[in-house]
């Protein structure tokens, strides 16, 4: 068995190494500013994925150049997705992002938009916009879905449901923009066949990428506390048992939708489980190793 990897995604669309750059745009969400709720998701901790160089304070052109020189060091020619990574992306009027793209595309090397966002912050005037968007720039849209079972959407305080996530996926498919999803895998209250059933679903979607998570429980959160209280139960994986399950649940996805990841890389100090400590090329061989045994 085999799957689609992002660089087989990137390499039909760009001729040169491309590199994606986080910016964090000062957004917030709407679960967090009292619109639909407070707190946030009770996993979410944005400090845990904010790559250094990001800086609100900073302008977006200041962010991707610190971004570029950070990545410098890795490949000597590369091309770069300017990512707008930080809470959602497109929760502000069309004119603040219209601006905010512009300035990326504007610098040297960017060659593409990548927007992090919820399903429920996608107004008509967003979408048509974002069509318009991706009539002249690479763009996709990556969908925080997590999960598409209305029970664990709200144990974790996501403030929509699946029905919104499959919409917003049509929606923005339908007017030409690319689609990814993020999905988490071990969310409270989950078993296997509650992952499989949404990955399934996935499948039968226009979505064309997919980044895979493991559930990470990080110092400080709500669901950290509730773990601690024993006011939820997580699914405890190993590393090898957590690259079995994503094999597994490879059998059930598109054969065309491509894989960003699989695992989600927080600094160890603020990570309360799982602590694997493995790098990428060694979960890779972990994973690698139980796709050929299917």
């Amino acid at each position: 068995m085999r799957y689609r990897d992002y660089s087989a995604f990137l390499s039909e669309h760009f001729g040169t190494k491309v590199q994606k750059i986080a910016v964090n745009a000062g957004f917030t969400c709407p679960n967090r500013d009292g619109t639909l709720g407070t707190g946030g998701c009770t996993f979410c901790c944005n400090e845990a994925f904010n790559p250094p160089y990001c800086d609100a304070q900073l302008s977006v052109t200041e962010q991707l150049e610190r971004g570029k020189a950070f990545f410098a060091r890795k490949y000597r020619k590369m091309d770069y997705l300017a990512y707008f990574q930080a809470f959602s992306n497109t929760y502000a009027p069309v004119g603040r992002l219209r601006a905010m793209h512009d300035e990326a595309l504007a610098v040297d090397g960017v060659v593409g938009i990548v927007i992090a966002t919820r399903p429920d912050c996608l107004g008509d005037d967003i979408v048509d916009y974002l069509a318009t968007l991706a009539s002249r720039s690479h763009l996709v849209v990556e969908l925080g879905v997590e999960s598409l079972h209305d029970t664990t959407l709200q144990a974790v305080n996501r403030c929509h449901n699946s029905a919104t996530s499959i919409a917003a996926i049509e929606r923005l498919a339908a007017r030409g923009i690319t689609v990814g999803v993020h999905l988490i895998l071990g969310l409270p209250g989950e078993d296997e066949a509650m992952m499989t059933a949404t990955v399934e679903a996935i499948s039968a979607l226009p979505v064309s990428l997919v980044k895979f998570h493991q559930m990470q429980v990080i110092n400080g959160t709500r669901l950290a506390r509730q773990l601690e209280a024993g006011e939820v139960s997580l699914m405890r994986f190993t590393a090898r048992e957590y690259a079995a399950l994503c094999a597994r649940l490879l059998g059930h996805l598109r054969h065309d939708i491509a894989v960003e990841r699989f695992v989600s890389q927080s600094p160890r100090s603020m990570v309360v489980a799982p602590c694997w400590n493995l790098k990428p090329g060694e979960f890779a061989t972990l994973l690698n190793n139980n796709i050929n045994e299917i």
